[in-house]
């Protein structure tokens, strides 16, 4: 990656151990504890790993996405190269049909069986975790990320983990050890970390082991219909058992960091242990709060009660979703249709910060971590925000009816010229058209709230020269103060609520500019009138 100087002649490098960007606070942890290892492998192994019971949702592509800014991170001040593996679990059983599928019966009549093996509801792909597996290489792909994917399923069978599954034969009551006292009394009847593979039905079983033959590495179990059946502990046999597979899997893939939700840190932590019965530390880990729906409820694949990225994507560009994943990993975030239009103003206001800054506070900003060193110089004249507002108020069902809107505040706007824009513009009609006009409620205002709209109609009507969104602003606020209201913003609310019939929006300075002030009077006419509520109604 290029070294540029500046700050006081600091190379980027130099500069990257400097940043408090959590991205950078990672890779300098993780440089540091691999320097005290005196680490000696050729690349370091960054893992992320998600299981295809359901479709992926934005939670998996924002470990991902997290995963990536972290190794970004790590390649600015370390020369060790790196490794991205993207896991699937998709040996383990199906043991709940998702709710947001078709054909559900036809998966409750595979429960138990690999996720390799169970049918694709959809008819598409030869397997449902193969249907979900492309799915998700498919999203990232299209965000340009560099992975090693890598299948349970494969590494079980091909024999990749054999050597990591004779181990844990071996060393069998030590993880028992670790295990057994984090389980219910009923549970540690049966428990083993094995889980048999049977050749009878090909379903996972979650049964006792009655036996191990450490020599033979093989293992005995009885059948459902009561026959002990001897199989080998390798060769894609037996499927382990989710903790001690997360074990596992660090130590046979030479997994050095890894992600996790904070749901997971006492499942980690066990892991954790396991690892060390292999003989290795296991990763850096790192833990990041969870994603939430609309109601607050944790975000859950079976469910389907998240946000799929193509739903994210329907309504905005894939910056602004990589934008959302790097806010503040370690708070819980509601991650619903709503916070959309705010990730896509945030990530164009920092785009726009991004050139004037020094290098080290381009490191703080999360345009480095989304773009790297060189982002898109494309920027945006007005946010998304405004552009719902005009199509809100001048209810456009077109885009060709908000671009006569911009083209005349701007004649030197086009959407050949400014792509940014014309993507932002066909989001904003089908957002508008989806979330905004469904829930579009218009109030009256109160006696107070009309003087002040007329006096705002009337200072409108004196206004000459260029609509200056700034000038324009000056005359809102001074209407506000004028008409005593306290606090000022109740003013702004009154206009949100009375004119577009929403209790947020933009600077309504920049949204009379650019909506035009004689329609803007019309507007406040409209709503003094009446009118505005008898649309709602009709």
């Amino acid at each position: 990656m290029e070294q540029s100087t500046s700050n006081h002649g600091k190379a980027l490098t130099d500069l990257g151990m400097d940043s408090k960007a959590w991205p950078f606070i990672e890779a300098q942890n993780l440089l540091k504890r691999l320097q005290k290892v005196n680490f000696s492998k050729d690349y370091i192994v960054f893992e992320t790993g998600y299981g295809p019971s359901g479709l992926p949702h934005i939670g998996t592509f924002g470990e991902v996405a997290r995963t990536v800014m972290v190794q970004r991170a790590f390649e600015l001040i370390s020369d060790i190269p790196t490794k991205l593996i993207c896991f699937s679990d998709d040996l383990d059983g199906l043991r709940k049909v998702p709710t947001n599928v078709p054909n559900a019966e036809m998966l409750h009549q595979d429960i138990d069986l690999p996720l390799s093996k169970v049918r694709d509801p959809f008819g598409v792909a030869s397997s449902f975790a193969e249907y979900n597996n492309s799915k998700l290489c498919e999203f990232l792909d299209s965000f340009n990320f560099t992975y090693q994917f890598l299948s349970s399923t494969e590494c079980y069978k091909s024999g990749k983990f054999d050597e990591a599954l004779l181990i844990i034969l071996d060393r069998y009551d030590k993880i028992m050890d670790i295990m057994l006292p984090s389980l219910g009394d009923e549970r540690k009847k049966t428990y083993s970390p094995f889980l048999p593979i049977s050749p009878k039905t090909g379903q996972v079983l979650q049964t006792e082991i009655i036996e191990l033959n450490t020599k033979k590495g093989s293992i005995i179990y009885v059948e459902p219909d009561g026959e002990k059946i001897e199989i080998p502990a390798t060769g894609g046999n037996v499927k382990l058992q989710w903790k001690p597979d997360w074990a596992m899997r660090w130590w046979a893939l030479g997994v050095d960091y890894e992600m996790h939700g904070k749901d997971l840190i006492p499942s980690a932590d066990l892991a954790q242990k396991v690892c060390k019965v292999l003989g290795s530390n296991g990763p850096s880990l790192f833990r990041y709060e969870l994603f939430l729906d609309e109601a607050g409820q944790k975000i859950s694949k079976s469910k389907g009660n998240g946000l799929a990225i193509e739903d994210w994507l329907k309504y905005a560009g894939p910056e602004s979703l990589s934008f959302f994943m790097y806010q503040k990993p370690k708070t819980a975030k509601r991650l619903h249709f709503d916070v959309i239009p705010r990730a896509v103003d945030e990530y164009f206001q920092h785009l726009k910060t991004f050139s004037s800054q020094t290098n080290l506070d381009q490191l703080s900003n999360p345009i480095w971590h989304i773009h790297g060193q060189n982002p898109p110089n494309d920027g945006m004249p007005f946010s998304f925000t405004m552009l719902l507002n005009l199509v809100s108020a001048s209810n456009s069902s077109s885009e060709d009816q908000l671009w006569s809107f911009i083209e005349k505040y701007n004649p030197k706007l086009s959407s050949n010229e400014n792509p940014s824009l014309s993507l932002a513009v066909k989001f904003a009609v089908k957002y508008f058209k989806d979330f905004v006009e469904p829930k579009k409620k218009f109030r009256e205002p109160d006696d107070k709230e009309k003087k002040a709209l007329i006096d705002l109609a009337s200072r409108l009507g004196l206004f000459s020269g260029d609509p200056d969104p700034s000038e324009l602003q000056k005359i809102i606020f001074a209407v506000g103060r004028d008409h005593e209201f306290e606090p000022l913003r109740d003013w702004f609310t009154a206009l949100y609520e009375t004119l577009l019939g929403s209790s947020e929006g933009p600077r309504f300075g920049g949204f009379t500019a650019l909506y035009g002030i004689d329609k803007t009077i019309n507007l406040i006419n409209s709503c003094l009138a009446g009118d505005l509520l008898k649309k709602e109604i009709n």
